[in-house]
């Protein structure tokens, strides 16, 4: 009798890229912040040759930042977000803690005034808005949200007779509350009730689903099927999800949004770069211009610290912290361009002739 010996195949270990996502996902990370951290920690591999993590250390963590801010010239920002995504990956995934990167060329930071529009040019985007999408942009300005705040709003965040909105989980995993313009408050409503009959079908459909945040599906399992979990600006359409495979409403993309605000610009003749998050520092500049507390505009914009939010005083005070210039104080009242004294000065053959004669 032949003896037949079952081998049994050792499972391969998840490739790096992989074990890098599901720590991410573990810590909650965002799926912006997944594809930017795995982003750049290929990049880190293949300018080393593709040689493995584990067979480099800090020098070769230097090098590569050191290229990165003097061959290829990049922002400080980009540079840094270079920095902790391969101080992720070795700290977190590997479990090797590099020592302190002292090596490295620094990108320079720069000193930036943001752009802000002006309340004329508010107005003219926003009336070439329309639809949904015309709504995020006016909630955008409104509130001074950012506009992944803004796409992620559940409806059960919406306080429509309080006239307010609480935002979940924002940047730094913060939550803070804003106000609810009373100008929204009907579109807002009208834009529920039209969220309900779409829920409606999605349950005669089996669709009605939505992603939940922190595993809050396997703690409740009917939740994503609530109404107030789901998403505020929802896509008329079913999307698959990157993630799990689902199919479901999910909320707007965001270049949809940077489409409208785009287009808007050009139809109003804006000629400033134009993004959705120059309405936060717009909305951030106007509310200091019409004196509100700057530790107001600190808890509306979410920011941690004060010194974030004091950048916007120095638009409000025109650049020069609101002195007046000497020559204003010289000429109070001089015009432009005094086309009229500027024809009875004699020109200079005149004068020439003028001083020839007297000679």
């Amino acid at each position: 009798m032949t003896s037949i010996t079952e081998t049994t195949a050792t499972p391969r270990p998840p490739k790096l890229l992989d074990q890098v996502r599901e720590r991410l996902r573990v810590k909650h990370y965002s799926l912006s912040t997944e594809k930017t951290y795995c982003h750049w920690i290929k990049a880190f591999i293949l300018w080393h040759g593709k040689r493995h993590p584990n067979d480099m250390g800090a020098p070769e963590v230097e090098a590569y930042l050191s290229h990165l801010a003097t061959a290829r010239d990049v922002s400080a920002s980009t540079q840094n977000q270079a920095l902790h995504a391969i101080l992720f990956l070795y700290r977190e995934v590997l479990g090797i803690t590099l020592p302190w990167l002292d090596g490295i060329t620094r990108a320079k930071t720069p000193k930036r005034i943001p752009v802000v529009l002006d309340r004329g040019e508010v107005a003219a985007l926003l009336s070439r808005t329309q639809g949904t999408p015309g709504l995020v942009v006016r909630l955008l300005y409104g509130t001074g949200m950012r506009l992944m705040e803004a796409l992620r709003l559940r409806i059960k965040d919406i306080d429509l007779a309080g006239r307010s909105i609480v935002l979940r989980a924002g940047k730094g995993d913060k939550d803070h509350v804003v106000m609810l313009p009373d100008s929204l408050v009907d579109p807002i409503r009208t834009l529920i009730a039209e969220r309900r009959k779409w829920h409606d079908i999605d349950l005669a459909r089996g669709r009605a689903d939505v992603e939940m945040p922190a595993a809050l599906d396997r703690k409740y399992p009917n939740s994503g099927r609530e109404f107030g979990w789901q998403f505020l600006f929802a896509t008329p359409t079913y999307n698959t999800c990157h993630r799990t495979g689902a199919i479901r409403r999910h909320h707007l993309h965001p270049k949809t949004i940077q489409r409208e605000v785009r287009a808007a610009a050009r139809a109003a003749g804006i000629e400033k770069p134009a993004h959705p998050h120059l309405l936060r520092h717009s909305f951030a500049t106007h509310l200091l211009e019409n004196g509100a507390d700057i530790r107001t505009v600190q808890e509306l914009l979410g920011h941690s610290d004060v010194s974030t939010t004091m950048i916007y005083t120095h638009v409000v005070n025109r650049g020069g912290r609101g002195t007046i210039s000497p020559l204003d104080k010289l000429y109070p009242t001089l015009p432009a361009s005094d086309s009229s004294r500027a024809d009875k000065r004699p020109s200079h053959s005149t004068r020439s002739a003028s001083y020839l004669c007297t000679l």
